[in-house]
């Protein structure tokens, strides 16, 4: 039974929530410093997280998977479309690597956090699988191993409420990092600089409101933005689930279909791939469009809403507490040998705290951090270094839940 004020059907309501939220989030973070120095993407999410968790709006609709199903994929291409390609693949590569490094933290994590509760909670060597390949990949390597270990339901259902809180929890913290003393005075920042260059000059306006300035722009601006996005989902897509039909994967397959199938079954993989094509072969044509980096930014903050409306504080807190505490441990493990891996062998703190993000909650969240900071250089090759999580995230997953069913 619903509890709350809003129900989960009554979508145009949900809708408007959703978008007056995502809307006030960005006024208020061009209009007033405070808000500006905390973020309209935290803004975004905190509030959803008050609406949900005093029982305003339900945890789950309808609307919200819409917005996963429509509203990121649409907004990934219009964020790409003004990038610099050539620099895209120049710091893919230099990602890749300390993205690995996270990843390994993320497998540290869970056996650390395994030994130390398995006696606490049940069926933990199965939780351990699914939220192992989660923080490596994301939402499809978590559903992928819950399916494969049959984890009863209504633990599936309680991982998946401490994973969504403590996904909020951690976002927060990393857009937090950046604007602190400590880190700055001990990691270099230039992405973070650059943003900041225009702060001597005091005119009264925020940072967010002076980087995103009036812009021309005519409605065959927004018609080809939106259209063009549109095209390449459905043709990515569409490219996407044929080869996911016809190339075979799972435990009697070889390494190198599954990692194929991986590469071009996955949608979003895919999708980034044909951005990038169509950025190299018609350059004039994109940069001739206004405007698409509003729209997808805009788009990215109603996904913003949609990220704090599941963390859910009571039911944790009434199934499973001990799961927050296993999924932070996790958490913060991987942070601390992503930040130190990172200072050793050189890498920006954005860098850093990007590659986290992408471990912890998937390429479209860690995309999401670098746009709600303004670091525009790095959406496209955290996109590129994130999906590689859902390639590897399953044979992580499969490896420790198998290992852990051994201690238990």
């Amino acid at each position: 039974m619903e509890n709350t004020l809003i129900k989960s059907d009554d979508l145009i309501t949900l809708w408007g929530i959703i978008i007056i939220w995502a809307a006030a989030s960005i006024v208020l973070e061009q209009k007033y410093r405070w808000a500006g120095k905390i973020s309209g993407a935290i803004i975004a999410l905190v509030g959803a997280i008050i609406l949900s968790n005093t029982g305003v709006i339900p945890t789950e609709s309808p609307v919200y998977d819409a917005v996963w199903t429509f509203i990121i994929p649409l907004a990934i291409p219009l964020l790409l479309f003004h990038v610099n390609f050539k620099k895209i693949w120049q710091e893919s590569g230099r990602l890749l690597i300390i993205f690995l490094l996270s990843s390994i933290a993320t497998v540290a994590g869970t056996i650390i956090s395994f030994f130390l509760l398995k006696d606490h909670i049940p069926y933990l060597d199965k939780i351990g699988a699914m939220m192992s390949a989660s923080y490596v990949g994301g939402g499809v390597n978590f559903a992928a191993m819950a399916a494969k270990f049959e984890l009863p339901g209504e633990m599936v259902s309680a991982s998946v409420v401490a994973d969504n809180l403590m996904m909020a929890i951690y976002f927060v913290v990393l857009m937090i990092i950046p604007t602190m003393k400590f880190f700055r005075n001990r990691f270099s920042h230039p992405h973070v600089l650059e943003v900041e260059s225009g702060r001597n000059k005091d005119d009264g306006k925020t940072l967010a409101e002076k980087y995103w300035k009036r812009k021309d722009i005519s409605l065959k601006d927004i018609a080809l933005s939106v259209g063009t996005s549109f095209f390449l989902v459905i043709v990515s897509f569409k490219i996407a689930a044929f080869f996911g039909s016809i190339i075979p994967s799972g435990e009697d397959v070889s390494f190198g279909l599954n990692l194929l199938q991986g590469l071009i079954g996955d949608k979003y993989l895919v999708l980034t791939t044909l951005t990038f094509l169509a950025l190299a072969l018609f350059p004039k044509y994109f940069e001739s469009i206004n405007g698409s980096q509003e729209i997808g930014t805009f788009l990215i903050y109603i996904f913003f809403v949609v990220i704090g409306i599941p963390a859910s504080i009571p039911l944790i807190v009434q199934n499973a507490p001990l799961l927050l505490v296993f999924v932070a441990i996790i958490v913060v493990i991987n942070m601390l040998i992503s930040l130190v891996a990172g200072k050793v062998f050189k890498y920006d703190l954005e860098e850093i705290l990007l590659v986290s993000n992408a471990n912890i909650g998937g390429p479209t969240t860690a995309a999401a951090m670098a746009i709600a900071k303004g670091w525009k250089n790095l959406i496209g090759p955290i996109l590129v270094v994130g999906t590689i999580g859902y390639i590897i995230g399953n044979y992580i997953g499969t490896t420790l839940g198998l290992w852990f069913s051994t201690m238990l």
